[in-house]
């Protein structure tokens, strides 16, 4: 026993020492790899995710719906809207963060990030007046040339912030009092939508200063709701109210043209209580000229910004219903690919992908558990 006891000690040293050697040891250093991905493809996807939980620290689901993939993730700061580049290569941030997380010394910025990396080019402190609401389409806004910025600012005063992106620079803070977003029009002008029914329409010079503005009657804010969550084709932006009727308006001319009003419902299906529903209710494939709308068959006062699982497809052109797609799952924002095979992409409410293809009109899949709390899908 007492030899046992002795060798067993003996064992327990040399252990002792294996490990003390083993702590003492430096680990090499552990490099973390990065991916370069290509450059983004029309079905390239980006959701928004506002984690209504957590929103101090949101984030962007990057996402190939054709492979059911999920890419990579950009981080960005408190309920930061988000927008991208025309020619693909960059997406866009309006962020704000604190010095102690929830507290402290606020730091706005408009960070430029790679859409191939994943990774910050550049950022650009800008005025801490940032609209901090559910994040939504038009309140970070890019011209069709990319060199200006749009940051929708809201204090409870409205103005917009334009940023030069060549120069990486703040060059202008327009106010649009009592109107708000950022609709971009071409290269040097912006539309925003105003309490008094209203459009007006701003127009820049290459420095950014304005130059000129003019305001049209658009709708009659006392016997219209007009959702101001519109879809773009072109220069031409549809608008619809709570009731279902689509109001177009195209912006492409020296003055805005108003377009033909259309109904997404007739009176029987009205009647029977049909409307548009949702947050980003309604989205354009330019390809096929369509529009998808998400509809309710149950349509309340107040709760019409709430997810259904129905899609109504229709003509642009004549505004005929051509069908309807059925979701397995509750959606709540609802986007379309800009290519002449498209998809149309829902975020559902569990936080997952709805995909369809819309030259079938066939559902091929759901990609779960991708995101929190997503507003928007967004597409190059």
């Amino acid at each position: 026993m007492m030899h046992l006891t002795k060798k067993l000690a003996c064992c327990l040293m040399v252990a002792s020492s294996f490990i003390a050697a083993t702590a003492n040891a430096r680990l090499p250093n552990e490099t973390v790899g990065s991916t370069t991905l290509p450059l983004p493809d029309d079905h390239r996807s980006y959701m928004v995710d506002f984690e209504f939980n957590n929103m101090v620290s949101t984030r962007i689901a990057v996402i190939d719906p054709d492979k059911q993939k999920y890419l990579g993730m950009i981080p960005t700061g408190h309920a930061a809207p988000a927008t991208l580049s025309r020619d693909r290569k960059t997406i866009f941030t309006a962020d704000f963060f604190f010095t102690r997380y929830v507290r402290g010394e606020r730091t706005d910025v408009l960070t430029a990030w790679d859409s191939q990396t994943l990774s910050p080019k550049w950022e650009l402190e800008v005025s801490s007046e940032r609209a901090f609401t559910l994040t939504e389409r038009f309140s970070l806004a890019t011209s069709s040339d990319d060199k200006f910025v749009y940051i929708y600012n809201f204090t409870p005063s409205t103005t917009v912030t334009v940023v030069d992106t060549t120069k990486q620079e703040m060059v202008n803070e327009i106010a649009i009092n009592g109107c708000i977003l950022n609709y971009p029009v071409g290269e040097r002008r912006f539309a925003s939508l105003c309490g008094d029914g209203s459009l007006q329409l701003i127009t820049l010079d290459d420095n950014g200063k304005e130059v000129d503005r003019s305001k049209t009657t658009f709708f009659d804010p006392d016997k219209v709701k007009l959702v101001e969550r519109a879809t773009v084709v072109d220069e031409t932006y549809y608008f619809v109210t709570t009731l279902g009727e689509v109001v177009p308006v195209d912006l492409s001319g020296d003055e805005p043209e108003l377009l033909p009003r259309w109904s997404l419902v007739t009176e029987e299906e009205r009647a029977e209580g049909w409307a548009p529903g949702g947050w980003q209710l309604l989205t354009a494939a330019p390809g096929l000229n369509r529009l998808y709308v998400l509809m309710h068959p149950d349509h309340k006062a107040y709760n019409w910004e709430d997810p259904s699982q129905t899609i109504w497809e229709f003509d642009l052109e004549t505004g005929e219903r051509l069908g309807t797609l059925e979701s397995p799952n509750l959606i709540w924002s609802l986007n379309a690919t800009s290519d002449d095979k498209p998809l149309l992409l829902g975020a559902n409410i569990e936080g997952g992908l709805e995909i369809f293809e819309l030259s079938t009109g066939e559902h091929t899949g759901t990609m779960e558990g991708v995101t929190k709390t997503p507003t928007l899908i967004l597409n190059h």
